[in-house]
C-alpha cells in the first residue's frame, strides 16, 4: 500500500517537473517567436523607407544599397541562426539605418515627407517592440536555464537533453559603446 503511495507521489513529481520544462520551452519560442515577427515587420518597412529617400537624394546610392545589404542579410539570418548571430546582424543594420536618418538632415524637402516621417515613426515604433521582445525573451531564457539547472529538474532535463538557451546580447562594439556613454554632470 505505501509502495503505491510513494510511487504515485513520484510519478506526480516526474510529470510535474516535466510539464514544467515543457511550459517553459514553449514560452521561450513564443517569446523568440515574437521577435521574429517584429523583426519581420522592420524589414518589410525599409524598402519602403528606401524608396521614400531614393526619390529625394540623388547622390546617396552607395548609403541605400548598403541599407538593402544590411536589411537582407538580416532577413536571411533569421533562418536558423541563434541570437548572437542575430543581434551582430541587426547591429550593423541600426548603424545602416542610423546614415538615412542622418541624411534626412541633408535634405529638408525629405525631412518634411509626410512618408518619410511616418515611416521614420512606424520604425522607431517598431524598434521600441523589438527591445520589449528582447527583454522578455531574456527572461524566458533565465527561467528556463535555471530550470534545467537547478535540482530536482536538471535530472529530468539531462535524461531528456533539454539543453540551455542564449541570451539575446549586446555584441563586444556595443557593450564599448554603452560602457564610453558619455557622463552628464551638474555644477
Amino acid at each position: 500500500m505505501w509502495i503505491w503511495i510513494i510511487l504515485g507521489i513520484l510519478l506526480g513529481l516526474i510529470i510535474g517537473m516535466y510539464n514544467t520544462l515543457i511550459s517553459k520551452k514553449m514560452r521561450l519560442n513564443e517569446a523568440w517567436s515574437t521577435i521574429d515577427t517584429h523583426l519581420k515587420r522592420r524589414y518589410d518597412l525599409i524598402p519602403n523607407l528606401v524608396e521614400v529617400v531614393k526619390g529625394y537624394t540623388q547622390h546617396e546610392k552607395e548609403t541605400l544599397e548598403n541599407v538593402i545589404k544590411a536589411r537582407n542579410s538580416a532577413y536571411d539570418s533569421l533562418k536558423g541562426a541563434d541570437p548572437k548571430e542575430i543581434s551582430s546582424i541587426e547591429n550593423t543594420l541600426t548603424g545602416q539605418l542610423g546614415k538615412i536618418f542622418a541624411l534626412s538632415e541633408n535634405y529638408p524637402q525629405l525631412k518634411a515627407n509626410e512618408n518619410f516621417i511616418q515611416l521614420q515613426q512606424e520604425l522607431s515604433d517598431t524598434e521600441n517592440k523589438i527591445q520589449a521582445s528582447r527583454q522578455f525573451y531574456n527572461t524566458c531564457v533565465l527561467s528556463y536555464n535555471t530550470s534545467i539547472k537547478t535540482f530536482p529538474t536538471n535530472i529530468m532535463a539531462n535524461l531528456l537533453h533539454f539543453t540551455e538557451s542564449r541570451y539575446f546580447e549586446l555584441d563586444e562594439k556595443e557593450k564599448e559603446i554603452v560602457k564610453d556613454a558619455p557622463k552628464v554632470k551638474f555644477n
